[in-house]
């Protein structure tokens, strides 16, 4: 969480970060239209390797003995057991991470980037089809959306010997904060284990795409046993939609008050800051359809907050 507070307080008082979804023109006018944002299964992502990248991570630090010992023995002087519970309830719920986790991605979004975006972004979203960034202040207390049962948070770029250094890390952090571990219980010890583990298959990359500075909104409704904050909301609807010609279940993050008051700080009209075009052949037609569309939305100043990239590629 330390790298989530660093990017959203960066200055005194800051409060929202912006964050931006890079995508084909039609997906975005349908996130305008419909104010929904998709999410979609981690096995039809353009990684292939998404989660279980991580997961063959995790499974080599643990297949090491002496590792499992330190792991097991820091957190058993906590409270007696925790680590071998968290351990067993992560490997008996495997095949609901795998095959039942929807995530929704964006990027960190820098100031320099406002009018061109991001090249290397560019090149990797939409093929050869008009591309689209929507950039979004998003606020921190949205990182834990109660509600939509999402959790937000960024992607760690790390190799397995980094990812390794990390855990061992983490290992160590436990020894010196035992009195405060053993003070939030047993059951809560045994979630904060879980929830730790799934962060690192689910939000876990290969080291070569850390130009992405990924954040991930992680959906995950068949884990509700095992982490509070996931599970199964009424908010979220699934759709049977066929991106890239694929048919699949997605999810659909509502962006829209009118569904419910308790998620009105990310109505659409209100986190929305503003839209780039992608290098394309046909800017301007281009430029007046989504001015309409984002007026159409109930975006005030639209024609201010839609810009063109200037950077020289061809479509």
């Amino acid at each position: 969480m330390k790298q989530a507070r660093d990017f959203f307080q960066r200055e005194s008082g800051q409060t929202h970060g912006r964050l931006v979804h890079y995508t084909t023109a039609e997906a975005a006018l349908n996130i305008i239209r419909t104010k929904r944002f998709w999410m979609r299964n981690t096995n039809c992502m353009s990684d292939f390797r998404e989660v279980q990248h991580g997961h063959d991570i995790l499974n080599s630090f643990f297949s090491d003995s002496a590792k499992l010992a330190l792991f097991t023995e820091a957190l058993d002087a906590c409270i007696p057991g925790v680590a071998a519970e968290a351990i067993n309830a992560f490997s008996n719920s495997w095949s609901d991470i795998w095959l039942n986790s929807y995530i929704a991605c964006m990027s960190e979004h820098q100031d320099s980037e406002d009018t061109n975006g991001r090249l290397s972004m560019w090149r990797a979203f939409g093929g050869n089809m008009t591309r689209i960034g929507i950039v979004l202040s998003v606020p921190y207390d949205s990182l834990s959306i109660l509600p939509l049962k999402i959790i937000f948070s960024p992607v760690a770029y790390l190799s397995e010997s980094a990812a390794h250094k990390d855990l061992e890390e983490v290992i160590a952090n436990v020894r010196a904060n035992r009195d405060c571990l053993q003070a939030i219980g047993h059951d809560a010890l045994v979630k904060l284990v879980f929830l730790s583990f799934l962060f690192r298959v689910v939000c876990l990359k290969h080291e070569g795409f850390h130009e992405e500075k990924e954040w991930r909104a992680i959906y995950a409704p068949k884990l509700a046993p095992y982490v509070p904050a996931l599970g199964t909301s009424q908010l979220m609807k699934s759709s049977v939609e066929v991106p890239s010609g694929v048919p699949q279940v997605v999810y659909n993050i509502p962006l829209d008050a009118s569904v419910s008051d308790q998620i009105a700080d990310l109505d659409f009209k209100q986190i929305f800051d503003h839209l780039i075009i992608g290098p394309t052949s046909y800017p301007w037609p281009i430029y007046n359809a989504f001015v309409d569309e984002l007026t159409t939305a109930g975006v005030a100043n639209s024609d201010d907050r839609v810009r063109v990239s200037g950077i020289p590629i061809r479509a």
